[in-house]
């Protein structure tokens, strides 16, 4: 059965199935082999079968497809123990699952030093061979290098020097188990574990050997790393395969390591970010006191360059996500109008702005038969990505609603059988629709769960409209039975349709600009509808002053022509 072994990213040593006739690896839920990766597209490559041969497509992604390094154009052979590239993750291609009678017949071709597992096993006894410890929080006050290390002190200022070279984390690790390999001519393989900063969890991130052939899977202890990284010191076992405190331990007795040293890596404020660990199976060459020392010493400026490293990663992490939101952003604004309608006797006025990149106000103007005209305006609970989305569907789900029901309270309540039946847990959408009839001049009003629309006349007065016509929002209860009322335009008359984002805007007191003061600006003179909507903004722009948005705004109002309100 063919594989794909994780080598790069967050789960080094997984296995994943490429097993079939067609296999398709990318973001979305719905893929074959799912990748949890920002940078991955939905749909990013697909690994086939053809003639008894594994072949390898990109799927039009943003950011390709790599085999050995190589870019994929059209599609690609795999042999085994290619290394398979999407984005920040690699892979190996495997012909057969590791271990498996399949993998020792299959010409192979895995890189040395790349897979590693975290293994539990017991707590360790009180006997022990652990013949020196270094207490790594104080290891910053000075080299413990003492005499006849003239080649080490070289190497370590090498080091040191090269670890100041780069921001990128597999570079670090890399360079880092490369130059302690060239001071420790003894060690047979070594590895990095790091703790995941948003899981908590230990990942093996970094794995060499010496040898060729040595490249299997390391298993490794996590008593031992668990030990290390709490006590925050260096510890150095000269026959590590006799040590009782690792008897359980698979990574030692399966190596036969003779000898061993690990050493946290403790970071500027305390806390250990992960450990350095080294072995050797060559009873003649064990490690001494000198080399943990030395181990210890390169531990602590390490720790560093890897939480720069960590944070360089945040950084990008960060700016990919800004890059995603901002297309997202752009690709939300599509879903509201682009321009007024024009209705000969009737001006329109509208606004919106969200609080974040994405937001969960909503407004239309949607066109119905008989030149009547759909005005509406609804808020999604909650804000963020999910509000965003659950405001995509309603747009969609709105439109269709109102082409398929001739009545507006049907087509009200057919949305709320949609958004009953969809699995947002309990995320719900209030809605206020106006269908407006120009050659009858009214306005037939549908409210689920939001401010009732205040109408303003010529002479100021101000009401809001089928205020005890209101019921349940949407997505709360399916056998909920919407009325609807209609209300007569008179010439000047102005009706306006808005989110809490307005009412609940915040000045640096955290005073709310309030119902009344809405109420209050409503009644002020206004030139026409724009006059009134702009008069809103205005006043509520006055009344926060400095403080930031805190809360989707959306405004709409629109009315007939008369003059000066």
């Amino acid at each position: 059965m063919a594989v794909l072994q994780a080598i790069h990213g967050p789960t080094p040593g997984q296995l994943l199935s490429v097993e079939g006739d067609s296999v398709v690896l990318g973001r979305h839920p719905d893929c074959d082999v799912v990748l949890d990766s920002g940078s991955v597209s939905r749909q990013h490559a697909r690994i086939f079968q053809a003639n008894g041969n594994h072949y390898v497509e990109d799927l039009h992604s943003r950011n390709g497809t790599f085999v050995n390094g190589e870019a994929v154009v059209g599609r690609r052979l795999l042999a085994g123990g290619d290394e398979l590239g999407i984005c920040d993750l690699t892979f190996v291609f495997l012909l057969a699952e590791p271990g498996s009678k399949e993998e020792k017949t299959a010409p192979l071709k895995r890189p040395p030093g790349t897979a590693a597992m975290l293994i539990d096993d017991e707590q360790p006894h009180s006997n022990s061979t652990i013949m020196s410890k270094v207490d790594v929080t104080t290891s910053s006050s000075g080299l413990r290098l003492q005499a006849n290390t003239e080649a080490k002190l070289r190497a370590l200022i090498e080091i040191l020097k090269n670890l100041g070279k780069t921001l990128d984390m597999d570079e670090v690790l890399s360079k880092l188990l490369d130059s302690l390999f060239g001071i420790f001519l003894q060690a047979d393989r070594g590895f990095i574990v790091l703790r995941d900063q948003a899981t908590g969890r230990l990942v093996p991130k970094a794995v060499k050997h010496r040898r060729l052939g040595d490249e299997e899977t390391i298993r490794i202890s996590r008593t031992i790393v668990n030990s290390v990284m709490t006590a925050k010191e260096a510890i150095l076992s000269a026959d590590a395969a006799a040590d009782s405190r690792f008897d359980m331990a698979e990574s030692i007795v399966d190596f036969q390591i003779r000898s061993m040293m690990c050493a946290p890596l403790i970071g500027s404020e305390g806390h250990a970010l992960g450990v350095i660990q080294i072995d050797t199976l060559d009873q003649r060459s064990r490690f001494s006191r000198e080399d943990l020392d030395v181990l210890a010493s390169v531990a602590t400026p390490a720790a560093f360059v890897v939480a720069n490293a960590q944070l360089h990663e945040a950084a990008l992490r960060e700016q990919a996500l800004q890059r995603e939101l901002t297309v997202a952003h752009e690709v939300q604004g599509g879903f509201l109008p682009t321009s007024r309608p024009q209705i000969d006797g009737y001006s329109f006025f509208e606004f919106y702005r969200s609080a974040r990149h994405l937001g969960g106000d909503y407004y239309d103007y949607i066109s119905l038969p008989d030149r009547r005209l759909a005005v509406v305006v609804a808020d999604v609970s909650g804000k963020g990505i999910a509000a965003s989305l659950l405001m995509a569907k309603l747009s969609a789900e709105t439109r269709f609603s109102l082409a398929s029901e001739p009545a507006p309270a049907a087509a009200v309540g057919r949305l709320n059988q949609v958004f009953c039946g969809s699995a947002w847990d309990d995320r719900f959408v209030t809605l206020i629709l106006c269908v407006l009839d120009p050659v009858r001049h009214e306005v037939t009003i549908v409210n689920a769960g939001h401010m009732p629309p205040l109408l303003r006349c010529r002479s100021g007065e101000v009401t809001a409209v089928a205020e005890s016509e209101t019921r349940l929002p949407l997505g709360v209860d399916d056998t909920v039975v919407y009325p609807q009322y209609v209300v007569q335009l008179k010439p000047a008359d102005c009706l306006t349709l808005y989110t809490d984002g307005i009412t609940e805007a915040m000045n640096g007191a955290n005073a709310l600009y309030g119902n009344e003061r809405l109420w209050a600006q409503l009644r002020a003179s206004a030139e026409g509808v724009g006059g009134v909507g702009q008069g809103i903004l205005d006043d509520v722009k006055r009344f926060v002053g400095a403080r930031s948005q805190s809360d989707d705004m959306c405004l709409a109002c629109f009315g007939r022509n008369g003059g000066e309100f």
